[in-house]
């Protein structure tokens, strides 16, 4: 366990540059003085870490320290964040689903700024459930208007037209379903009819 807190703390540090001992500690869920003693640690490990003191001080990784996974490209890495996240039965029967966590989070610590913020995106805009997959081509065309965060009308051309905002494509127990930004329901594909993708970007709605 401690190995691989070890490894946390070098990923975070070469991501975000300084962090005091208390973001550490919060990030990690440990005790600050375990923070502290992880550092010593690494230092006498030959890992070039400097520890500033007083106002303004923290620890960070000097010498431009960088271990990184590169070269991935913009819809590699949104491929990346979908496997990440997605339900794998096999790690749930073997009892290692806090397993895999602490190794996607490593992984995703791992990777170039823009890389891993593209990673993170995806994770927030689509969610799956189950291995399932329903093969409909609306849901490729909901994928990329979720991704562009651009406008969507259900039901198009129809009286019970429906403009959506789209932010989250989630496949579950029973189908595909898309979240809309303004009334934050679920709509099932089964209601979702023919569909207008627009070119024009919203904004999304502030959290609260």
């Amino acid at each position: 366990m401690r190995a691989a807190r070890l490894l946390q703390i070098l990923l975070i540090l070469q991501n975000r540059g300084r962090q005091t001992s208390v973001q550490l500690a919060d990030e990690l869920e440990v005790a600050t003085r375990t923070i502290l003693r992880d550092v010593d640690a690494m230092t006498e490990a030959g890992l070039p870490i400097i520890v500033h003191q007083g106002n303004g001080g923290g620890i960070e990784l000097g010498f431009n320290y960088r271990t990184r996974l590169t070269g991935l490209a913009q819809d590699e890495a949104a491929a990346l964040g979908l496997i990440l996240t997605a339900d794998t039965p096999m790690v749930s029967a073997l009892g290692l689903e806090n397993a895999a966590k602490r190794a996607q989070a490593k992984l995703i610590e791992s990777l170039p700024d823009k890389t891993r913020q593209t990673v993170k995106t995806v994770t927030e805009q689509f969610t799956l459930n189950r291995e399932t997959v329903v093969d409909d081509p609306r849901v490729r065309a909901m994928s990329l208007a979720v991704r562009a965060g651009t406008l969507v009308r259900l039901r198009f051309a129809t009286p019970e037209e429906l403009p959506i905002h789209p932010i989250e494509l989630m496949l579950d127990d029973t189908d595909w379903s898309v979240r809309d930004d303004v009334t934050q329901s679920l709509i099932p594909l089964a209601d979702w009819g023919r569909l207008n993708i627009s070119s024009i970007p919203f904004r999304k709605k502030a959290p609260g």
